[in-house]
């Protein structure tokens, strides 16, 4: 892919991906020809769109080592997040979450009107890398703690969570174990067997897939407490009832595979970009600083502040540059960023940052061109 037409840059991956055109393609037959209800069996419409529903669920489940049976397909990632703390905490017994600060807002929302609902919460610290104090972790897990939830990459900077080292702890404990996946999944190796995973939240249109359709993996522990949200067909096992959107799970699917089978190779090709990225500021603008762990990140997501220069002001100068200063769900709102805020970054200093998201369709020419037009708009707000 080389540069757009009309000279725009994509460069806010995290926030959504392009639907890949392979995966356009696949999901294309069950719009028009193979329309039919995956739940009607009664006939060969039926049958043939809940075979395709099956396959895909078998390509989701091969990215995290599980059981096709255990996936359950949601509108996305924020609707996954909702099931897996509303369903833990569903009943009359007040019970405990352990989450972090720096969580996405799907999961800080839910947690806030969790906490309304009686039940407690208790938001871990994190270092100035960004990540989780396992000690802290541990400490702050009590006899009522139903459920631990934190991400797998965090959306804003990128830093990977030891989530292996989580669930290990939550197991020893006897607690579920919740994984917000959203940008991890296909990204880093997530196996829910090995890294003890109870529940896990994904979302098609992060991996290149069609926006409008999710997936909760819930495992055998998480089933004997989990309470669906949404209730009255009886689909999916009782987990979610409605009708599933055929082309939407076909769509979800074949994303995954790609990312099984290609996802290797990307990440090598969008490590080498985010270097080069990375050392083009360096070069032509100095005094830039990366925000969060340099080791422990996903090299796709590089969260920059840049001395002097207010990343409002500079995106103002970027107009066809598609980059921002937090995640797209906090988006309008005043405050500066309250993960790098949790950082241990001045308001000053999160407000010079700003989040560049690399992914499948960028190309060399696009990061050239984006160093180039960044250099020049710092230039001119310095």
């Amino acid at each position: 892919m080389t540069l757009l037409s009309d000279s725009r840059i994509f460069l806010d991956y995290q926030s959504t991906t392009p639907v890949d055109q392979r995966v356009v393609e696949v999901m294309l037959p069950y719009f028009l020809s193979e329309f039919g209800n995956p739940h009607s069996a009664e006939h060969s419409f039926g049958l043939r769109a809940m075979e395709a529903v099956e396959r895909a669920l078998e390509c989701l489940a091969k990215v995290i080592n599980a059981d096709a049976g255990d996936i359950v397909i949601t509108s996305g990632a924020t609707e996954s997040n909702n099931m897996a703390l509303r369903g833990a905490v569903s009943g009359k017994k007040r019970l405990h979450i352990v989450s972090s600060a720096t969580e996405h807002r799907s999961i800080l929302g839910t947690l806030s009107a969790i906490q309304d609902e009686g039940h407690a919460v208790s938001l871990i610290e994190v270092d100035d890398e960004g990540l989780i104090d396992l000690d802290a972790l541990h400490a702050a897990i009590r006899p009522n703690t139903r459920l631990v939830s934190i991400m797998a990459v965090n959306s804003e900077i990128g830093v990977v969570q030891p989530y292996a080292d989580i669930g290990a702890i939550c197991r020893s404990r006897d607690v579920l174990f919740h994984v917000d996946a959203a940008q991890g999944f296909g990204r880093v190796p997530i196996d829910v067997l090995r890294d003890h995973i109870d529940l896990l939240s994904v979302s098609a249109h992060k991996i290149y897939g069609p926006k409008g359709v999710g997936a909760l993996y819930i495992g055998p522990r998480a089933k004997k407490v989990i309470r669906p949200l949404i209730t009255g067909g009886g689909q999916q096992d009782g987990w979610r009832a409605g009708t599933l959107p055929t082309p939407l799970v076909v769509g979800f699917g074949a994303a995954a595979d790609l990312m099984l089978k290609e996802g290797d190779a990307e990440l090598k090709r969008i490590a080498m970009l985010g270097d080069r990225l990375w050392r083009g500021l360096i070069d032509q603008i100095g005094s830039v600083h990366l925000n969060g762990s340099a080791d422990r990140r996903y090299a796709g997501n590089l969260n920059v502040r840049i001395d002097g220069v207010d990343a409002d002001s500079l995106l103002l100068l970027l107009p066809d540059i598609a980059l921002s200063t937090g995640s797209a769900c906090t988006s309008g709102t005043p405050e500066p960023s309250a993960v790098l805020r949790a950082l241990g970054l001045s308001v000053e200093e999160a407000r010079q940052s700003v989040r560049i998201g690399l992914g499948r369709m960028t190309t060399v020419d696009e990061v050239d061109e984006a160093v180039r037009r960044i250099a020049s708009a710092v230039q001119q707000l310095r």
